[in-house]
């Protein structure tokens, strides 16, 4: 017998003629064939979705690729620090041209300098302003990352951040006595002693940090993403 679309099973074709003996058995056929059609029908019904359950089952959702990987992390870290560094020497020969200096190139016991052009003797307030453009640009530009809003921080911007606070603990530890050093000539051409000056880029330093630190877009700051998903930080030896 045929099977139509729907699951409902057609009764046999009745002759067109019809004797009394035939026509109560075949009306009792089809009575049965009927009851037993919807039966027949949600067996196909279960079947199918049962089929669609397994599909459902057995095939596991796409694991997500991370979007970034460690050495793209910490490269654009390391972008992001020399910019703050670059950006530092910007502020210098901006505010050179700024006073009216001609700002030059050299180098200081191999250490590569900036010079002001402006005779600090002279202009000892320009020279100021020459010597304190610097850590005060990087100050400003890390002042702008941490206030202006955004939900999500790249290693760039935490590169550009750490330059900023570096360079300021440099310049007021190691860096603070050497002759060329902004924290020094500003020192030496204002009412300012090191100490001063050192508190006063220190204390914006430490401001910054502590930010960072309650931030929690900055969570895990020095960690790059693992390729599962979560972060990993630390060294990775490979035996060959």
């Amino acid at each position: 017998m045929d099977t139509p679309a729907g699951g409902f099973l057609r009764p046999p074709p009745i002759p067109a003629r019809l004797t009394d003996v035939h026509l109560p058995r075949a009306c009792a056929t089809a009575a049965v064939l009927l009851l037993l059609a919807p039966l027949s029908g949600q067996a196909q019904d279960t079947s199918h979705s049962d089929s669609l359950l397994a599909d459902s089952t057995t095939s596991a959702p796409p694991v997500p690729t991370p979007s970034i990987t460690t050495r793209t992390f910490y490269t654009r870290f390391a972008l992001g620090f020399v910019s703050s560094i670059l950006a530092h020497e910007t502020g210098h020969i901006i505010a050179s041209y700024a006073v009216g200096g001609h700002p030059t190139f050299g180098f200081d016991r191999g250490r590569p300098t900036i010079y002001s052009g402006v005779d600090a003797t002279l202009q000892p307030h320009k020279q100021f302003i020459f010597s304190a453009s610097g850590l005060t640009v990087q100050m400003l530009l890390d002042e702008a990352f941490l206030d202006i809003p955004h939900k999500l921080s790249g290693g760039f911007e935490r590169g550009i951040l750490t330059g900023g606070i570096v360079t300021v603990v440099f310049y007021t530890t190691l860096g603070r006595n050497d002759r060329v050093s902004d924290v020094n000539f500003m020192a030496e051409t204002s009412s300012l002693s090191k100490d001063q000056v050192s508190l006063i880029f220190g204390s914006i330093a430490l401001l910054h940090a502590v930010r960072i630190h309650f931030k929690g877009r900055y969570a895990h700051f020095f960690s790059a993403p693992a390729p599962s998903g979560g972060m990993q930080v630390g060294l990775a030896l490979d035996n060959r």
